[in-house]
């Protein structure tokens, strides 16, 4: 068995969920040599998140964005303000969301069901970029 680790950076994105699935498998050397693994993937930001969802239709990921946003935003009991007012929301969002994914590798190829990808939730206003830390574990 065998572990690499790798760093990705993700491009700085607006408020929303963002297909990354081509962003981040373009950042992983040698993917394609690997028969069956798992690839982890952890998102290393209290205020965005990452998980896995439909990718054709963008009008899902638009949905997501104002479901999370109805859920989340304006709250007046939020006393976490720091650094602005979507400071909270974009802790909760991330808390509901999740910070890290795992996807079966077969054949040097992600294993996702139909109509599957990575879905970055980019819940600050403005944001810089995002780092993940990639572990793929592989025979």
């Amino acid at each position: 068995m065998k572990i690499k680790q790798f760093e990705i950076i993700l491009q700085s994105k607006e408020r929303g969920f963002h297909l990354v699935t081509d962003e981040v498998f373009r950042q992983i050397p040698d993917l394609g040599k690997v028969r069956i693994g798992l690839l982890h993937l952890f998102i290393q930001h209290s205020s965005a998140s990452i998980s896995i969802n439909e990718y054709a239709d963008p009008s899902v990921r638009k949905d997501l964005e104002k479901f999370y946003s109805e859920l989340c935003n304006d709250k007046q009991y939020y006393t976490h303000t720091y650094e602005g007012p979507d400071d909270m929301p974009s802790h909760v969002k991330t808390s509901l969301l999740g910070s890290d994914v795992t996807i079966p590798i077969t054949s040097g190829q992600p294993n996702f069901g139909t109509w599957q990808g990575i879905i970055l939730g980019e819940h600050r206003i403005r944001a810089g970029s995002r780092r993940i830390i990639a572990t793929l574990i592989y025979d």
